[in-house]
């Protein structure tokens, strides 16, 4: 199967702003950022020679540049624009749109292949459709660096994306608190727990439909995923807090995953 790029599995509408507005500067430097940590998530071809290209940044989040001439075969920042690389990058502008004004390519991260390639693929489009812009997430920059890391030595992808599922939540201020329970009760690891959205996790006599064990919840807190009902759970749970954040929008990765695990 010929791995997709990073444009057939995010629409563009999600990467291209349908009108540019004003963010709040704090003088003339907050015009200009130079020398930003930055990964690729998504890029797609505006005009001729130019890209538009969506990138999360350390300090400034999740920010859209145009690219000027990056299309051309002269341009310096032709090979640089590459998905799951570390960049360091400038960039410049008040609107939402701002200007890609350098690039570096940083190296020393292999890339994810295959299967690793589209869960990859998968952490892009979930930053591109739950992270809001200009909303900087220096842990959750550092998490996706160390998923990217993880998944380029094919170490165990599955725990890799529970632990960076479960850190987006957090960050984005979604995640239940894994270590008490409804009634603000330390969790058991004995106990079956049934997840109320919006409250937490209620403790539960019945294996509930569901339910989640309290090792899984304790394993979740302290970021272990070397268990297989650890995995399993952990799964089922994020991707429950997911869907309700996606409000119905299909994940295009998570589809073709699934797709491929059914062969």
């Amino acid at each position: 199967m010929n791995e997709p790029g990073a444009a057939e599995l995010v629409d563009a509408d999600s990467a291209v702003p349908s009108a540019p507005r004003r963010i709040s500067p704090t003088g003339r430097a907050a015009n200009r950022v130079l020398h930003e940590p930055a990964f690729v998530l998504h890029a797609i071809a505006w005009r001729e020679t130019s890209l538009i290209v969506e990138l999360l940044t350390r300090n400034h989040g999740r920010v859209a540049c145009v690219a000027k001439g990056a299309k051309r075969p002269t341009s310096a920042m032709r090979g640089a624009l590459m998905p799951f690389q570390p960049l360091n990058v400038g960039f410049s502008g008040r609107q939402e749109l701002r200007t890609l004004t350098s690039a570096e390519w940083l190296g020393g991260m292999a890339a994810p292949q295959g299967n690793a390639l589209l869960c990859a693929f998968y952490l892009n489009e979930l930053l591109v459709r739950l992270l809001p812009r200009d909303d900087p997430h220096p842990v959750l920059f550092d998490g996706y660096a160390h998923a990217l890391v993880s998944l380029g030595l094919d170490d165990s992808p599955e725990a890799s994306l529970r632990r960076f599922e479960w850190l987006l939540l957090h960050e984005t201020g979604y995640a239940l608190d894994l270590e008490h329970d409804t009634d603000n009760c330390p969790v058991d690891g004995d106990r079956m727990y049934a997840m109320v959205p919006g409250r937490g996790f209620l403790a539960t006599d019945a294996l509930e439909a569901g339910a989640v064990s309290g090792h899984t919840l304790i394993d979740m807190a302290s970021a272990r995923y070397d268990c297989a009902r650890t995995l399993a759970e952990a799964k089922r749970l994020t991707r429950n807090l997911l869907a309700r954040q996606l409000d119905g929008q299909v994940l295009k990765t998570r589809q073709i995953l699934m797709d491929l695990h059914k062969r």
